[in-house]
């Protein structure tokens, strides 16, 4: 039977490129199933890989979805480092553009947009840190698993969403749909160019790289959070608290899933209806490993799983196919980094069952 070894010596070139081989193998298999599906594995792949770079408002879009993901995911990185696994961000999201909405629905014309937006962004933070501390509280408190209390909020808070937009946040002049009210301008986030729905949030997001960059590497707290994520027992014989790295982990990653919460809902979007779960928490895990839970990697490899939203998009317009595979190519990605991640650190070989 075949077992697999760990190698004594893995690979450094492979460990630093298997990102790249596995989107190497997601496009060879992507290429045989647009075959099986009976397109034109050239148009397919086109509209995964050139049309959303193609042009300049191309490149807006891509960074509208980027932003979220990479927000999201320089949290995630924190706790994924910390040993702490946030699977519920996508709760904290939407508990962000929760809390950021209802301040949004305060403005006023004559509000002032730099003080408004600031307290729209400074509430999806609070509402996002909200949310992930009930999980970090049931760790702490109970030894409850993060995976599943997060990842169960998930499931509650869009339940509060749809109570709120169905229910007292109702827009009365909404024709009965299920929405709040359209923000008015001073709450709305301001754009980059205008024409384009770019805003912001991509400086944003840029600065938090450079923040969280430093924040991992150069500050004392990061190295907590390293050293207690690698080598629990020397953190404890250090003297590092395993309690204070949960809850500095878990608040500051609810809080960048809020902040991106937030700015969705005040960006693009203008309102809060049921669809603001956009799945951006999710797909915000595999944007963090694909990036090597690194800063600078999480903002590749946000632009990348931004041009499959937007290339399963154009494929389900302009080819017919379904929607869902974008979640497919997503899924292939992230299959494809574990598999080469498993063979450039373990071999196969052959045991005889003798």
């Amino acid at each position: 039977m075949f077992k697999l070894e760990p190698r004594s010596a893995p690979s450094k070139v492979l460990a630093l490129t298997s990102p790249l081989i596995a989107l190497a193998i997601t496009v060879v298999i992507g290429t045989i199933l647009f075959a099986l599906l009976g397109k034109s594995p050239v148009e397919g792949l086109q509209m995964f890989f050139i049309e959303p770079v193609k042009g300049f408002y191309p490149l807006t879009e891509l960074t509208l979805k980027a932003t979220p993901l990479i927000l999201i995911a320089l949290g995630l990185a924190v706790c994924f480092r910390a040993n702490l696994w946030n699977i519920g961000a996508e709760g904290q999201f939407i508990l962000g553009a929760i809390f950021g909405g209802w301040v949004a629905m305060q403005a006023s014309p004559e509000s002032s947009r730099f003080l408004t937006v600031t307290a729209v962004l400074l509430a999806g933070i609070a509402g996002g840190m909200l949310w992930a501390a009930i999980v970090a509280l049931l760790r702490d408190r109970f030894n409850a698993s993060e995976i599943l209390v997060s990842l169960m909020l998930v499931y509650v808070a869009d339940m509060v969403l749809s109570y709120l937009v169905y229910g007292p946040w109702k827009d009365p002049n909404g024709y009965n749909f299920p929405q709040t009210i359209t923000f008015l301008d001073p709450a709305r986030i301001p754009k980059l160019v205008s024409g384009f729905r770019m805003n912001i949030g991509v400086i944003i997001a840029l600065v938090c790289v450079a923040g969280f960059s430093v924040f991992m590497a150069r500050t004392f707290t990061g190295f907590q959070l390293v050293v207690g994520g690698l080598a629990p027992d020397a953190a404890r014989y250090a003297g590092f608290s395993s309690r204070k790295a949960l809850w500095t982990s878990l608040l500051i990653s609810g809080g960048m899933a809020g902040l991106a919460g937030a700015l969705d809902a005040a960006g693009p979007q203008g309102q809060l209806t049921p669809h603001v779960p956009m799945g951006y928490g999710f797909a915000a895990i595999i944007v963090a490993f694909v990036g090597r839970l690194n800063p600078v990697g999480i903002v590749f490899s946000s632009v990348l799983m931004s041009m499959f939203y937007i290339g399963g998009e154009l494929a389900q317009s302009r080819l017919g196919l379904p929607k869902s595979l974008t979640g497919v190519f997503q899924g292939l990605l992230l299959f494809s980094l574990l598999a080469c991640d498993t063979f450039i650190h373990q071999r196969v070989r052959w045991v005889s069952s003798k």
